[in-house]
């Protein structure tokens, strides 16, 4: 079971989100706003990110920023699902270190696959 964060200011879809990842077996954090979400990520360390881009008081993209910055958080894969679908929000996502960028609505087994493959990818691997 991985620990995920899920940062969205649209209350009935952050639900819907959290009732779909909790019965794909994964602990599931919310934030409403990035600010929320920055302490969530500090506090509670997930082992994953999904993020709107576009949240109350502090952007997704300053986010994206601060998380590729800090060595304590570099790591952690962050997966992008948001209402905007234009090629220059996908490509500062991408330029940011996205693992991964969905447009809602997406198809939950797309979305479960999508962090599936990232948290394998970011599983340390076993020494010899």
């Amino acid at each position: 079971m991985a620990k995920i964060l899920v940062i969205e200011d649209d209350l009935t879809f952050l639900d819907l989100l959290r009732v779909h990842l909790t019965s794909a077996g994964h602990e599931v954090l919310t934030a409403e706003d990035a600010a929320l979400g920055l302490r969530a990520i500090i506090s509670d360390e997930p082992d994953l990110i999904i993020l709107d881009i576009f949240v109350p008081y502090l952007d997704g993209f300053e986010l994206l920023r601060a998380l590729r910055t800090d060595p304590a958080t570099q790591r952690i894969p962050v997966i992008v699902l948001t209402g905007h679908s234009d090629d220059e929000t996908y490509a500062r996502a991408r330029k940011l270190g996205v693992a991964d960028f969905f447009t809602k609505p997406v198809e939950g087994s797309r979305l479960i696959a999508a962090i599936e493959t990232q948290l394998a990818a970011s599983k340390p691997s076993p020494k010899k």
